[in-house]
């Protein structure tokens, strides 16, 4: 096979082939530039018609992953604002708290709530357990309260940490007395409302309307008087007897109190050897 040798002097041969092909192709471009331009009409709206349906796809793609981050977003913004109603509700339950020990005349340690138990009614098993216990001052009787009124007394105490009973149980007691009319009587729990406390042995003579304040009386030498407990919601004359008894919604809130005080009051002994020998006497 023998190759073609590429000489310097055929380079005009070549020069003047390329032009005219050059000049060729730009006449055939030209007398033919309507039909090109139909040709790439036709191949712009084939492009576009295939486009349509994929774009469609995309904007589909990209508005379910709009709509997953979206959704996202909201479960963390609504936890965000979970979170700070909580903060706001503790914030406003430790101002009260402050509010009432510095308005309190009576000393008080701050305690929070670590157990409860509140299993329903008829129960002498509701409880409550702090943290606080005998190293902190604390002391079996001593009632525990919170900005708001009552919530119960220490039954059993151990070095970091004791029992409360709460007012919603079947053995507790405390003397009280209406604000309005200084009539006195007893609070109990019945066992079949957990959103009322009952007073007894108050004298059907003594006018109780719906709202008066009913709080501790200091009678008994168990409790400081002037302790909130609740307001009177309605009343009911006992058949047979000259006593009416007194149904009290207690201000304290049992199922939300997480924060409250241990009031530092313990009954005076002079007091208590004096019943125990008024006692004695007629054994």
């Amino acid at each position: 096979m023998r190759f073609r040798v590429f000489k310097v002097e055929n380079a005009a041969d070549y020069i003047v082939t390329a032009l005219l092909l050059v000049c060729a192709l730009s006449i055939a471009i030209s007398r033919h530039q309507g039909g090109l331009n139909n040709v790439r009409q036709l191949s712009i709206t084939f492009v576009s018609l295939l486009e349509e349906p994929l774009s469609n796809i995309r904007v589909y793609r990209q508005a379910l992953s709009t709509n997953t981050y979206l959704q996202r977003q909201n479960i963390l913004l609504q936890d965000e604002l979970s979170r700070l109603r909580s903060i706001e509700q503790e914030n406003r339950e430790l101002r009260e708290m402050l509010g009432f020990r510095d308005t309190s005349d009576i000393e008080l340690t701050p305690v929070n709530f670590v157990t409860k138990q509140l299993t329903g009614m008829n129960s002498m098993n509701n409880s409550f357990t702090i943290d606080a216990g005998f190293k902190d001052g604390v002391r079996e009787g001593m009632p525990v309260v919170t900005s708001d009124g009552l919530v119960g007394k220490v039954i059993l105490t151990s070095r970091g940490y004791s029992q409360i009973m709460p007012y919603f149980n079947n053995q507790f007691r405390v003397s009280a007395r209406v604000q309005e009319t200084r009539s006195t009587g007893i609070i109990s729990w019945a066992g079949d409302n957990m959103s009322e406390l009952v007073m007894d042995y108050v004298p059907k003579t003594v006018p109780v309307d719906t709202g008066y304040v009913v709080e501790t009386s200091g009678f008994g030498n168990e409790f400081p008087g002037g302790i909130p407990i609740g307001k009177v919601i309605r009343t009911e004359a006992q058949q047979g007897k000259d006593t009416q008894r007194i149904f009290i919604m207690p201000f304290t809130s049992l199922s939300e109190v997480a924060e409250g005080f241990v009031v530092k009051f313990q009954a005076d002994t002079s007091v208590q050897n004096l019943r125990k020998g008024y006692n004695e006497l007629f054994r």
